[in-house]
């Protein structure tokens, strides 16, 4: 079943990428994986669903990467450091760039999905929890979650077209992004190294615990 499943969701990926949301349909996606149609509805109910379930599994390898990169340097905790790695990551990964870059309309639609929002909205608390708790954000920021959200979702949507800066490259604009955390919402001072770490244990514990839930909508 689950490896009937990740057939689907991988054609599903290759269609997308190449037609775009509203272009493909589940048919066309069965017949990419040589499945019939009812099959594809035999794991998800609507189409909505199985790009939900594709966004899901391609979080897992995504939460999974970040977990091991705190394990292996603790200070990637800092927003800044961490705003770098995401920019990086979502940028070399062609589903999650065309999500957050041409497909809107799609990355809206899952953004607004009960299950979706439930899982990201019950993690978001939890990491600005953590951030606060161990004093990684300023606390004079007005509505900083709002605030941070908007200047992070600006580099993910802006291309730099008509602009000197359209010829950036990944690294300098996840730079870029890094100088803007790091100025607009991180105190003056680091935390000392045992703060870092500390934080960076509760991360990956938040991490770890976002998998099997994900595994389960995916697969059960």
């Amino acid at each position: 079943m689950r490896e009937r499943a990740d057939r689907i969701l991988d054609a599903a990926e290759e269609l997308l990428l190449r037609h775009g949301y509203r272009k493909v349909t589940v048919e066309d996606i069965a017949t990419r994986a040589e499945v019939g149609k009812g099959t594809v509805y035999l794991h998800w109910r609507t189409k909505m669903e199985l790009f939900e379930a594709l966004l899901l599994r391609e979080s897992i390898e995504v939460v999974e990467e970040f977990a091991e990169m705190l394990r292996q340097d603790p200070a990637q905790v800092q927003p800044h450091r961490f705003a770098r790695a995401s920019f990086l990551t979502t940028s070399r990964r062609p589903l999650l760039r065309a999500m957050f870059t041409t497909d809107l309309d799609l990355l809206d639609k899952l953004a607004r999905h009960p299950p979706m929002r439930s899982h990201d909205l019950l993690a978001a608390e939890r990491f600005f929890r953590v951030a606060e708790k161990y004093a990684l954000l300023r606390t004079d920021v007005p509505n900083l979650r709002y605030t941070m959200q908007a200047v992070q979702g600006g580099f993910y949507i802006f291309d730099g077209t008509e602009t000197t800066e359209a010829e950036l490259d990944e690294e300098a604009r996840a730079d870029a992004l890094a100088f803007a955390v790091r100025e607009l919402f991180e105190p003056a001072q680091a935390p000392p190294p045992e703060v870092l770490a500390a934080a960076a244990t509760e991360y990956i514990s938040i991490f770890t615990e976002l998998v099997p839930p994900y595994k389960k909508w995916i697969y059960d």
